[in-house]
């Protein structure tokens, strides 16, 4: 059997983080513990934003493909969930865009 393909989230030097599609987990060269592992919620949210590699997302954007409802002015679920994966993944990881939303390059 084929290994299904593997989508790179992130890569700095010799580091990477990849979404394996089938078991929908992350496979990285950085060290991640158990505690330290995305949830299902952060893991969906890496896959958007790597799946529109270089494009810039909005928040209504983001929810809507994540959590699947119509944006909330009020909420910051998006941007506390950017963080989570910041802090667990690299600050490098995804880029604000002032005003228009986030992109992983």
């Amino acid at each position: 059997m084929t290994e299904p393909p593997r989508r790179c989230i992130a890569a700095a030097n010799d580091d990477e983080v990849r979404v394996d599609g089938s078991e929908k987990r992350l496979v990285s060269t950085l060290p991640l513990s158990k505690s330290n592992e995305p949830t299902r919620r952060e893991l969906s949210l890496a896959e958007v934003l790597m799946s529109h590699r270089g494009q810039v997302l909005s928040r209504e954007q983001l929810l809507s493909h994540v959590w699947g409802y119509d944006f909330d002015p009020g909420s910051n679920v998006v941007d506390v969930y950017v963080g989570y994966l910041r802090r667990k993944l690299g600050a490098g990881l995804v880029t604000t865009v002032r005003g228009l939303g986030y992109r992983v390059d």
